[in-house]
């Protein structure tokens, strides 16, 4: 009899840890609590349009900031410097156009001190006194300064670590030996007309930017001020019962994260969850900067354009044990609903192999702290299949795909019409969205799109049929969506101002 009860305890045990392994590892959950209806809250994570305009243009205008990129002509040769081979030998000055080659990406170290890095990621640098670009490594010893011919000029000149001005001595021969320089005339080898052809405006760039005096003090009065409390209150009122807030990997360092970062972000995340909390709004906590960018994106706190996450196992566990502090702090939270373990990885540079690695560890981070929160997993962007991540999704609960869908950046769009647009989104968009949602596999979520488009003249009758095509297809998404953000320096892309003003209507 007591063998019997011992072996009934036993069968009863081993069914229920049975049951418990059945019922987590199926992608779809049997009732899902509600459908999210969110709105991106840029500005948790800094960059373009994200946060006050003004506090980019009083470090933009008189300082070049990490990732700018110049393109140098030599006014003696007429052609610009060049990187010869894209990197690796030496810099000549024989290009007559301005490309990739031709183009170098600043690494700020104070306002007008830097490293120049060239296509292929190797610093400009100096091998005797001849301009060259060979090493992979930046050091204090191989700096620029750039000297203009005055604020409003593109005329400058650089001045190499020894002292010495570079020089075009000729189309093949780029040196560091002139020391005696007057005058900005058109016969002077030591003058260069500059070109900015792109910048970089993200959280790296306006930390680096201010540097370690200021910065604190400006991040402190953006995150006091660009979303507050009232921000919440008004997410609830408005049909809305979500939060996707972006955060950087540093945040796991704070107080004291790497420079050039300032503390302030997780105290700044702490108050959404009380406020999300307050308001009974749930939040998902998108990882939206990975140590090394997933992207290469300003949004993603590159440096300088360049996409190294995954290149090394370090930067895989790096974010996974973001991801273990993140969901520890807040598993108890009723209003931690998700975790989005990586967002907009770009192909061909971050690989699938990669993200399963890492999507298989995040995803086991999340699961020591709670057997309830959602992880979502992002397709990457470029070239790449809607459903490559199924095999893994597919045996792990609670999981999620997210896809973003914006009629704005492809050229496929340039000459579309309003309701070509529109009929895009019902047709196309709800196409793209039924291949990827499936009864047993996992949710569906369309983390991100914005009723902007590039329709020319368009209407506000317009603008409120694109919202409701979208709202309409969107809507369908097993998860949810959400708008790309509550603020945004263009109107059509601040959900708020939509709202108010009678453009969309959730």
């Amino acid at each position: 009899m007591m063998m019997n009860c011992v072996n009934l305890k036993i069968w009863l045990l081993n069914f229920v840890t049975l049951f418990s392994i059945l019922s987590l590892s199926h992608g779809r959950p049997k009732h899902l609590e509600f459908r999210v209806r969110a709105v991106n809250l840029g500005g948790w994570l800094v960059t373009e349009g994200w946060m006050k305009p003004s506090l980019f243009d009083e470090i933009s205008n008189k300082d070049f900031l990490d990732g700018t990129a110049l393109q140098l002509k030599s006014v003696t040769t007429g052609k610009y410097l060049c990187a010869e081979s894209g990197g690796g030998s030496i810099i000549v000055a024989n290009r007559t156009a301005a490309s990739g080659w031709e183009t170098f990406r600043l690494w700020r170290i104070n306002e007008d001190t830097f490293r120049f890095r060239v296509f292929n990621k190797q610093f400009v640098g100096l091998d005797g006194v001849n301009v060259v670009a060979v090493s992979n490594i930046s050091t204090d010893s191989e700096t620029f300064h750039i000297v203009k011919e005055s604020d409003n000029s593109s005329r400058v000149r650089i001045k190499a670590s020894n002292g010495h001005f570079l020089q075009a001595k000729t189309e093949e021969l780029v040196s560091a030996d002139v020391s005696g320089v007057s005058g900005w005339g058109n016969d002077d080898p030591t003058v260069f007309v500059m070109t900015i052809a792109a910048r970089l405006q993200g959280e790296f760039q306006v930390t680096n930017g201010y540097g370690p005096t200021k910065a604190p003090q400006v991040m402190k009065e953006h995150w006091s001020s660009f979303i507050v409390e009232n921000d919440f209150k008004l997410i609830g009122s408005n049909g809305l019962n979500a939060a996707r807030i972006p955060v950087g990997w540093w945040i796991a360092s704070d107080p004291t994260p790497p420079s050039p970062y300032v503390g302030g972000s997780l105290h700044a995340l702490d108050n959404a969850f009380f406020w999300a909390q307050k308001y009974g709004l749930k939040i998902i906590i998108d990882i939206h900067a990975a140590p090394g960018s997933q992207n290469g994106f300003q949004h993603s706190a590159s440096r300088d354009g360049s996409q190294e996450w995954g290149k090394t196992d370090e930067s895989i566990h790096q974010t996974v044990r973001v991801i273990d502090f993140l969901t520890a702090r807040y598993a108890k939270s009723p209003s931690f609903y998700a975790v989005e373990l990586l967002n907009e990885p770009l192909a061909p540079g971050v690989t699938v192999e990669m993200l399963n690695k890492y999507f298989k560890l995040g995803y086991e981070a999340v699961r020591k702290h709670s057997l309830t929160a959602y992880v979502v997993l992002s397709n990457r962007l470029g070239p790449s299949q809607p459903k490559e991540l199924f095999p893994l999704a597919n045996g792990l609960a609670r999981s999620v795909i997210d896809v973003h869908y914006y009629n704005i950046f492809d050229d496929v769009f340039e000459n579309m019409t309003a309701q070509q647009n529109i009929d895009f989104i019902y047709n196309n968009r709800s196409s793209q969205l039924n291949n990827i949602t499936t009864s047993n596999g996992p949710l569906t979520f369309v983390g991100e799109w914005v009723a902007d488009w590039r329709v020319k003249n368009a209407t506000k009758e317009d603008f409120q049929r694109f919202s409701k095509a979208q709202l309409d297809v969107f809507g369908r998404a097993t998860f949810g969506w959400a708008y790309w953000a509550l603020k945004n320096a263009n109107k059509y892309w601040n959900l708020e101002w939509m709202i108010k003003n009678g453009y969309i209507k959730i």
